[in-house]
């Protein structure tokens, strides 16, 4: 059955092109160019991906990207001409699965959009994969269930974080730079800067180290990437 993905931008010229691209790629392709008409063809549609411009009339994206998250699991790509480290924080916490700036070569962009809906499907098919789990300080990773546990409570973490964490803890002691760690959670060879990696970093440890900014668990190696350890 071919994906189904939503593009969502208000510039009908590249809303057109996108839409045609995907197309051409195989996926049924949907657009919408205001944030109140995207939420509605979301929810009745219910795309396997979308593609989230975030300057948009009537509602703008973050608002779009925090709506469509609490009803939805569906993969969302943000894309848009802001790259500002506070926006990609802000979209990221939001519940954003990929951060992309204008203007992106439609065969890269492509390759994230193909990337994305198999880490999603994977993700999803893991969940029966498995039954072990991993356990470090007061957590444990529920493999079967792609969950964290704090001595029976469950820990709220997003599928990038989730998939970042258990990367990480299963290489324990090992150092992993942020390209290994880029290619390996998200399914493809970064052309970007490594900054949605630290932003992903800065969430995890503020739910699992009680000292942030001292952390434990993940610790960053200068110039390089992060270690995973137990706490000292």
């Amino acid at each position: 059955m071919k994906k189904k993905v939503l593009v969502i931008e208000d510039e009908q010229n590249l809303r057109e092109t996108l839409t045609y691209n995907l197309t051409r790629e195989g996926y049924v392709a949907l657009g919408a160019g205001d944030g109140r008409s995207a939420v509605d063809l979301a929810r009745r549609e219910r795309p396997d991906l979308i593609l989230l411009d975030l300057m948009l009339p009537e509602m703008d994206g973050f608002e779009v990207c925090r709506t469509i998250r609490q009803e939805l699991t569906v993969p969302i790509m943000i894309l848009t001409a802001r790259d500002s480290e506070l926006d990609m924080v802000l979209g990221l916490e939001l519940g954003a699965d990929d951060y992309v700036t204008k203007p992106v070569a439609l065969r890269a962009l492509m390759a994230r959009v193909k990337a994305l809906l198999r880490r999603a499907e994977m993700g999803s098919e893991s969940i029966n994969a498995t039954h072990d789990e991993i356990a470090f300080g007061p957590f444990v990773i529920d493999r079967s269930g792609r969950r964290l546990l704090r001595e029976g409570q469950e820990v709220s973490l997003t599928l990038k974080e989730y998939d970042l964490l258990l990367l990480l803890v299963t290489h324990e002691g090992q150092v992993l730079s942020r390209d290994v760690l880029l290619e390996k959670v998200w399914g493809y060879d970064y052309v970007g800067d490594s900054r949605t990696v630290d932003v992903h970093v800065r969430w995890l440890r503020e739910k699992i180290e009680s000292d942030p900014s001292d952390p434990q668990y993940i610790i960053t190696v200068r110039g390089i990437g992060y270690r995973f350890a137990h706490a000292r």
